[in-house]
């Protein structure tokens, strides 16, 4: 039953409306976990726009962004009249020296205590960025497969649902490996769209194959030629995304439409993330930065899209031909030897 859980605050088996599935995330306004990454924000004017453009839900963003406490956490969304959507944990899962199991129940623990409903997980390297891209050993891969289906099942049993982020910069990023999550484990994937076209996979070609693997989607629109620049290793993701690699939905080069349209017409039934990763140079009073304009272009994007499955957009083939794109970037060697 695809994205069942996602439904904010419908009934079981009930689908909300398009236009109230739409979410935000502080990523949009700058703030990231990444160390250096740019000027960050305070959670008090962030919140402050998300509410004032229209956003009703968001995801928590990086840990000390919002309060510790789960209560605390929804006092505070909820003073912005916000709802907890989910939280992006990255976690290493391909390492048998390490159990990611104690920070995934710790995050789930606090995501049901808030009443959010997902935990999106990429698999992390253990350094700090999303700049390099290594490649695992075969026994690498068992582990984090295996580490995939105890997380999997542990959201379940908390009455959540646990999606892996195809990321760049990760262990899962490009198009390959993405495929062998899929075949190899019973995890869901949160479908980002801009992560998956920068690692080498289109992702209206994916939300159609693999309608019921997808519990969540972040809605990136990016600029190709800056997307190929990073497949070549001509410029890092993060000077990429400095650069303006990711715009508002529907002036990149991604068919979001035609993905939209696919998912609903597949059932689908979870939230929309609005995400446009941003590094801001300063202040938005010194800079003249204004991430809550992109944001509002985005919702209204969103909100002039036919809200019925099976509705009329233009032709559904993607922008961005997957062939413009490698598949590969910097990886390691594959296999035990």
């Amino acid at each position: 039953m695809t994205g069942a859980i996602g439904n904010p605050g419908m009934a079981p088996h009930v689908r909300a409306p398009l236009v109230d599935r739409i979410a935000g995330a502080p990523i949009s306004w700058g703030v990231c976990e990444v160390p250096d990454w740019g000027y960050q924000l305070g959670m008090d004017p962030v919140l402050s726009q998300m509410s004032e453009i229209g956003l009703t839900a968001t995801e928590f963003g990086p840990e000390g962004f919002l309060p510790e406490t789960p209560t605390d956490r929804v006092q505070v969304l909820s003073a912005a009249g916000l709802r907890a959507v989910g939280q992006f944990v990255p976690l290493v899962l391909h390492d048998p020296e390490l159990d990611p199991l104690a920070e995934a129940e710790a995050a789930l623990a606090g995501l049901a205590a808030a009443r959010a409903s997902v935990l999106v997980i990429a698999a992390a390297t253990g350094a700090d960025g999303y700049d390099e891209h290594p490649g695992l050993t075969d026994a690498q891969w068992s582990t984090l497969l295996l580490n995939l289906d105890r997380i999997a099942d542990t959201a379940s049993a908390h009455g959540l649902i646990a999606t892996l982020h195809p990321h760049v910069g990760t262990v899962v990023e490009t198009g390959e490996e993405t495929e062998r999550v899929l075949a190899g484990s019973r995890m869901a994937l949160c479908l980002d769209t801009g992560h998956l076209l920068i690692g080498g996979t289109d992702p209206v070609a994916l939300a159609r194959t693999h309608p019921e693997r997808i519990q969540h989607v972040h809605l990136k629109d990016v600029r190709a030629n800056l997307a190929r620049e990073v497949q070549e290793g001509r410029r890092t993701y993060t000077e990429a995304v400095a650069a303006g690699m990711y715009v508002p939905l529907g002036t990149g080069d991604i068919d979001i439409a035609a993905l939209v349209e696919s998912l609903e017409s597949s059932g689908y039934a979870g939230w929309y993330v609005l995400e446009q990763d941003t590094v801001l140079g300063g202040s938005p009073s010194e800079t003249g930065a204004d991430p809550a304009a992109d944001v509002r272009a985005s919702i209204e994007f969103i909100r002039n899209l036919p809200n019925r499955p099976g509705g009329s957009v233009r032709d559904a083939s993607p922008t961005v031909q997957l062939g413009e794109f490698g598949t590969h970037r910097g990886m390691g060697v594959e296999g035990d030897g």
